[in-house]
């Protein structure tokens, strides 16, 4: 099997266990779970986050040049192997992004707003989650509830910040960081697709304009050629 073929074969089931991996996720910190519930909701995000670690080996071992996908995907290497950075497990939602995007089809209303609408709010939501889970019990925090969070991720990524609510632990700084830069790279993104579908209406309507052209041209050639013929056969 080919790197190409197991990946068609796993976007489908990637993207159902992260929607899985989120929604155990949000129950855990949005509930505070403790005791069994805990247990289960821990078993469960590991097992997900295991689905995740198989896809990163059979993706190395079906590479051709194993060595350079290594060193390209070092990023996916430290979301999967560092449970330190548990937070970052949830970039592997970002498979569910590519599935809307391809989905969307070649509409680009449709595929700028389903990517803006569903980048934005797995960003907001997710970091909230995240700054939640590790200010929640630290003395002095101020993000204690998710509404807090919920709303100070929102001012964050639009580079607001009132500063009713900010992060004081390492991870929930990490965090804000990570929000702020991607909410700068969405707005690039989306910025370099609107750039790009503009020259590409642009360079359509000049190929249209030139084949109206040159059309004309031929239609003039062919009456000048007639009147050409009417006047050969007057004069003869």
């Amino acid at each position: 099997m080919t790197q190409a073929r197991w990946q068609q074969l796993t976007e489908w089931p990637l993207a159902i266990v992260a929607a899985i991996f989120l929604a155990t996720y949000a129950w855990e910190v949005i509930a505070d779970l403790q005791g069994p519930e805990a247990l289960v909701a821990e078993v469960i995000i590991w097992t997900t986050w295991g689905v995740f670690l198989l896809d990163y080996v059979v993706n190395l071992s079906l590479a051709r040049e194993r060595w350079r996908w290594f060193y390209t995907h070092l990023f996916d290497l430290a979301i999967v192997v560092l449970p330190m950075l548990r937070p970052l497990r949830l970039l592997r939602l970002v498979t569910i992004l590519a599935v809307l995007q391809k989905t969307a089809g070649s509409a680009f209303r449709g595929r700028v707003s389903i990517y803006v609408a569903g980048a934005a709010s797995l960003l907001v939501f997710t970091a909230a989650l995240a700054v939640l889970d590790s200010e929640r019990h630290v003395p002095g925090a101020t993000i204690t509830t998710f509404g807090n969070a919920l709303w100070w991720a929102f001012v964050t990524i639009t580079t607001v910040g009132y500063g009713d609510f900010a992060p004081i632990t390492e991870t929930g700084r990490f965090i804000a960081v990570g929000l702020m830069v991607g909410g700068i790279a969405m707005l690039g993104v989306v910025t370099a697709t609107l750039a790009s579908w503009i020259v590409e209406r642009v360079t359509v309507t000049e190929d249209h304009a030139r084949a109206a052209t040159r059309g004309q041209i031929r239609v003039l050639s062919a009456q000048i050629a007639q009147l050409q013929d009417l006047l050969e056969k007057k004069s003869a």
